[in-house]
């Protein structure tokens, strides 16, 4: 989903699920799973609000590996069932959209982060690895599909 307008401050990550397509929205977007695989390895996650509705909040705690708390806000912008989710995060700023399609008993997952600035993206990605962590997140979904689900 890359937009030349935006590329040079987007991160983006496409990935193949080995899961259905009900599978992966439903832990995507049902707090007792999300909690489970989001943000990178080590991370776990508080879940306070997840409001899954446009204009809904999502306000979370990452406890990171190294002891800190790491507070999220975020509003949920745009939900398509099965095919979209558009989420507003601040604090950096940025936009997310993922887009699923099913592939029978696989899910495409088509993930874009598009910041505010080049400058602000090349910071997120020096201060917390966040092309890395971005890659550590699809892993971490499906590392917890393959594990919730037996899936192989």
């Amino acid at each position: 989903m890359t937009n030349e307008s935006t590329k040079n401050r987007q991160m983006h990550m496409f990935r193949v699920l080995n899961a259905p397509i009900d599978l992966v929205w439903e832990v995507w977007t049902k707090p007792e799973h999300i909690s489970q695989w989001w943000g990178p390895s080590g991370f776990t996650n508080t879940i306070k609000t997840m409001d899954f509705k446009a204009e809904g909040d999502w306000i979370f705690t990452m406890h990171g590996p190294d002891g800190k708390n790491y507070p999220n806000h975020s509003i949920f912008k745009e939900i398509i069932p099965f095919k979209k989710i558009v989420f507003e995060h601040f604090n950096p700023h940025f936009i997310t959209t993922v887009l699923f399609e099913s592939k029978g008993d696989k899910t495409e997952m088509d993930w874009t982060v598009v910041l505010d600035s080049e400058e602000i993206l090349q910071a997120v990605i020096k201060n917390h690895n966040a092309l890395e962590g971005l890659k550590q997140n699809g892993e971490k979904l499906q590392n917890y599909l393959s594990q919730k689900f037996n899936l192989s």
